[in-house]
């Protein structure tokens, strides 16, 4: 796994892809885990409750995209 994040994205076979793709996912799917963490910290601030709130989208949307470019490979 490791040598394949390494991996320039040129020399990468398609398995290597794969094992990227996934292993992006799952440090998006921790991110998620740490926004969760901010947001039941109950911070008395709309704008930062507004910004982790966008955040979490914009990750889900990306996680979303490199699920469905995973199945593609």
């Amino acid at each position: 796994m490791r040598s394949a994040v390494l991996q320039l994205a040129r020399t990468r076979t398609a398995m290597d892809r794969r094992q990227v793709l996934r292993a992006a996912i799952r440090q998006l799917e921790r991110a998620d885990l740490y926004f969760d963490a901010v947001a039941a910290m109950e911070i008395d601030d709309r704008d930062a409750r507004r910004a982790v709130q966008v955040l979490r989208r914009d990750i889900e949307a990306l996680r979303r995209h490199l699920i469905s470019l995973r199945a593609d490979t």
